[in-house]
C-alpha cells in the first residue's frame, strides 16, 4: 500500500533489462557496432516515451531520475535567463520546493502560493502572482502525498498569456493521467521510470522546443549537449518499455483504482476519528491520505509493517524528517494532526483482498495506539 514511493519492476520490463548486463554491453556514443547496436535501444525507447508524451524524440533527455529531472528544469531556465521571478506552490515535492530556494539564495524573487484546505491550487491565485518579470511557474500534476490533481490546463492558459514558462512534475501522474504535453500546455515536464513498474535511477525531462535552458551537468555530448554522462541504457530501456505497457492498461487500471478506492476510503471512514483528505473529486483514486486524530502516524506505520502492510506518512523522499508534512500544514491542517496521517497508495497488482486486510488489521491497531497516546485526548471516539 506504498506505490507512490516506488513500484516493482514489472516481469516485461526485467525480461528487456536483461540484455543490457551481458551480451548489449556497449556504449550509445561509440561509432563501431558494439555501440550502435545499443544506441538502437537508447533511439527506441526514446521514441516510445515521446509517444506516450506527444513529443518529439528532440524533446526527450534522459535523467538519474524524477529529482534530477526538476533541478534541471528549474535550476536550467534560471541559468539560462539570468534573472526573474519564479512562481510555485507550497505543496511541492522537495526536489522543485528546495530548487528554487536554492534560486532564491541566488538573487531570484520567488513567491509560494497557497492551496485551500482540498489540497487543489486555484489557477487565480497563479494569475494574481504573476509578474512582468515572471520567468517560470512549477506546478506539480498530482500531489505525492494526498493524491489531488492540479489544474495544470488552466494554468498553462495564464503562463502562455504571460509569457512565462511552465514546468510540471508528473512523476506521479504519468501513465496514469494522459499527459500530453500539447493538451497540458507544458513547457518543461519531469517523470520518473521507477513510479510506473520500471526501474530506479532514470528519469525523463520533456523539453519543449526552443525553450531557453542550460545544463545542469556538463562534461559531455550525450542527450545532445543537454545533460552530459553516459546513458544508463539498461534503465533507459526499461523506462521505455514500462512507459507504453502503463499507457496501454491505463484507462482499465484507473477503473479499478476508483473501485478499490470507494471499498476501502467506506471503511476507514468507519474508524472513529479519521479525516480523509483531498478534494472530493479531484483526488487520484490509487492514493488515500487519511488523518487519524490522538496518534501518531509512525506508530501506526510500523504497527502495520509488523503486520506486512507497507504505507508511508508522507512522501518517501522526506520519511526522514520528524516535521509534519509540508503539504498538509499547507492545506491549513493542524500539525498535531498532521503527524497522524498516513498515505495508502494503490498499485496495479493491488487486490480487494489486499484492502480488506487493512481494513481488518487498522481497527485495532488504532485503538491500541490511541488508549497509549500522549497526543490529547484519550477517550476513543471523542
Amino acid at each position: 500500500m506504498d506505490h507512490n514511493a516506488t513500484t516493482p519492476i514489472r516481469p516485461e520490463v526485467r525480461d528487456k533489462l536483461m540484455p543490457f548486463f551481458s551480451e548489449l554491453f556497449g556504449n550509445p556514443s561509440s561509432a563501431h557496432s558494439f555501440g550502435q547496436e545499443v544506441k538502437v535501444h537508447l533511439d527506441e525507447a526514446r521514441t516510445r516515451i515521446a509517444s506516450v508524451l506527444g513529443a518529439s524524440q528532440a524533446e526527450i533527455v534522459f535523467m538519474s531520475g524524477g529529482t534530477e529531472s526538476d533541478n534541471a528544469a528549474i535550476k536550467g531556465v534560471a541559468q539560462a535567463l539570468g534573472e526573474g521571478h519564479i512562481v510555485s506552490t507550497q505543496i511541492e515535492h522537495p526536489a522543485v520546493m528546495q530548487s528554487v530556494s536554492y534560486l532564491v539564495k541566488k538573487g531570484f524573487e520567488a513567491t509560494y502560493i497557497k492551496v485551500g484546505s482540498g489540497g487543489v491550487v486555484d489557477p487565480d491565485d497563479i494569475r494574481k502572482a504573476m509578474r512582468p518579470d515572471t520567468i517560470l511557474v512549477s506546478v506539480m500534476h498530482i500531489n505525492n502525498e494526498v493524491g489531488t490533481i492540479q489544474p495544470i490546463e488552466e494554468i498553462s492558459a495564464i503562463t502562455r498569456e504571460a509569457g512565462a514558462l511552465l514546468h510540471t512534475d508528473a512523476v506521479q501522474s504519468f501513465g496514469k493521467l494522459p499527459t500530453n504535453v500539447d493538451e497540458l500546455g507544458v513547457d518543461l515536464l519531469s517523470v520518473a521510470g521507477h513510479k510506473i513498474y520500471g526501474p530506479k535511477g532514470v528519469g525523463v525531462l520533456y523539453i519543449r522546443k526552443g525553450t531557453r535552458i542550460d545544463p545542469l551537468i556538463i562534461g559531455g555530448a550525450q542527450e545532445k549537449r543537454r545533460r552530459s554522462g553516459t546513458e544508463n541504457i539498461a534503465g533507459v530501456a526499461g523506462f521505455g518499455e514500462a512507459a507504453i505497457l502503463a499507457e496501454q492498461e491505463r484507462e482499465k487500471v484507473h477503473a479499478r483504482f476508483e473501485k478499490l478506492r470507494s471499498k476501502f476510503v467506506d471503511g476507514l471512514e468507519e474508524i472513529p476519528d479519521v479525516i480523509i483528505n483531498g478534494e472530493e473529486g479531484k483526488v487520484f483514486p490509487s492514493t488515500v491520505s487519511a488523518s487519524f486524530s490522538h496518534i501518531e502516524g509512525e506508530s501506526l506505520l510500523l504497527s502495520l509493517d509488523m503486520e506486512g502492510i507497507a504505507v508511508s506518512t508522507g512522501s518517501a523522499c522526506s520519511s526522514g524528517t520528524l516535521e509534519p508534512s509540508h503539504v498538509l500544514v499547507a492545506m491549513g491542517m493542524d500539525p498535531v494532526l498532521a503527524q497522524g496521517t498516513l498515505r495508502f497508495s494503490m498499485g496495479r497488482g493491488t487486490t480487494e483482498e489486499q484492502v480488506d486486510r487493512v481494513l481488518e488489521v487498522l481497527p485495532p491497531i488504532v485503538e491500541r495506539l490511541r488508549i497509549m497516546s500522549p497526543l490529547g485526548k484519550t477517550q476513543v471516539g471523542s
